[in-house]
């Protein structure tokens, strides 16, 4: 039987919400193991001069304990 546990990851990028998703799994994968999924609870831009200058995004990841 397999007991799974999720945490919540905070992450950025200055390129795209899908490269902010790809660092937050990342950089969580050099702590855990067995990553099996993530979901995108939020989305958010940082603006400056009219600008986006960064893409955020709040993610639930779940992995499995050993």
């Amino acid at each position: 039987m397999a007991v799974a546990k999720i945490i919540e990851v905070s992450a950025s990028s200055p390129k795209s919400f899908e490269d902010a998703v790809q660092e937050g799994i990342t950089k969580a994968g050099v702590t855990l193991r067995n990553i099996r999924g993530a979901w995108v609870s939020e989305q958010k831009v940082d603006v400056e001069d009219g600008k986006i200058v960064a893409y955020r995004v709040q993610m639930r990841v779940s992995f499995v304990v050993e």
